[in-house]
């Protein structure tokens, strides 16, 4: 992108982490102010969020794709970081929490799977590999897929881990991943030989950091009026969520070391290991019996928590992992 445009678009990209704050604190507003509005915008995350990874999708060619998939030193260091590295942290701080079975469930959906959107936004203006970590976004959700139930049992026994069924997860693998992603190739095919394609492509990849707003405006008002008396638990669990960031960027650094990473692959393992899926795990959270609904707001809790620790991330991890400090290249 040029340094010498400086419209709107280029403006809001300029000052992203602003305009995300002011989404949620804007969706918080809209949440409290009308709280009979939450049901329906639940039904407007999955479409919002299937635009938002479109665009993602559609920055980075399908060719760059392929040949990321055969990193496999970071594809290694991102799998052990969050499947890992993560369930250990996660192991070590779960007797610290509240005992509210719905509250904790909540906390290990959103912990327990690594993110597959914005992480790439944020990794990127920290000068982490965006490329990489979107090569390894379908592998990432399928690993949690298949993951995730065995987790649960082990954290919170069969009775719990047999509610979360893998139908929520299929449908969001296709429903985020899959149906983003065929268009997004074919634009890139069509921008590769038409001028009117390249034309299409480029409006379209400016809409990224609308849709994240959006997103990020959707969910909050979706979930600010189910609150409700569960005030006292998601806020216990704030702590658990900053602590768990500060955790994870030295636990993400060490992996990153152990493969002899590269620095913007180093810090985009740091990312990976910090981000969590909030966004495309709160369906699934929504789909709980009743009696577990507060777990979708522990789940948006995390989101907030989660954005703050970016603004700092962005700053701290360039530091954290300097340039010339790579152990070797990939």
């Amino acid at each position: 992108m040029s340094q010498e445009r400086s419209g709107p678009v280029e403006r809001m990209e300029r000052h992203q982490i602003a305009v995300y704050l002011g989404a949620m604190a804007a969706g918080a507003l809209i949440g409290w102010a009308a709280p009979a509005a939450g049901p329906r915008l639940e039904h407007a995350i999955n479409p919002v969020l299937g635009a938002l990874l479109f665009v993602t999708f559609l920055q980075v060619p399908a060719a760059e794709l392929v040949r990321s998939l055969r990193d496999g030193r970071f594809l290694s260091a991102a799998l052990v970081v969050n499947f890992v590295v993560v369930p250990l942290v996660v192991a070590a701080m779960f007797v610290l929490l509240p005992a509210d079975q719905a509250v904790r469930i909540g906390v290990l959906l959103v912990l327990l799977c690594p993110c597959v959107d914005y992480v790439i936004v944020f990794s990127g203006l920290a000068g982490g590999s965006g490329r990489r970590l979107l090569a390894a976004t379908p592998l990432l959700l399928v690993a949690q897929m298949l993951l995730l139930p065995g987790f649960l049992y082990l954290f919170m026994g069969s009775e719990l881990a047999d509610i979360v069924e893998a139908g929520p997860f299929v449908e969001a693998f296709v429903v985020l991943i899959v149906i983003p992603l065929a268009p997004a190739w074919a634009l890139q095919a069509w921008a590769a030989r038409r001028p009117a394609g390249r034309r299409v492509s480029d409006a379209a990849t400016t809409t990224m950091v609308p849709l994240m707003a959006a997103t990020l405006l959707v969910v909050v008002a979706s979930q600010v009026p189910e609150l409700g008396g569960s005030l006292t638990d998601v806020v216990a669990v704030m702590p658990f969520y900053a602590v768990f960031l500060v955790v994870m960027a030295f636990a993400g650094k060490a992996v990153a070391q152990v493969f002899r990473l590269d620095v913007p692959a180093s810090r985009a393992v740091v990312f990976s290991g910090a981000t969590r899926n909030s966004l495309v795990v709160l369906p699934l959270a929504l789909a709980l019996p009743d009696a577990l609904s507060v777990a979708a707001v522990v789940v948006v809790t995390q989101t907030l928590v989660e954005v703050l620790g970016m603004v700092a991330y962005v700053r701290l991890v360039p530091r954290l992992v300097p340039d010339g400090k790579a152990t070797a290249t990939v």
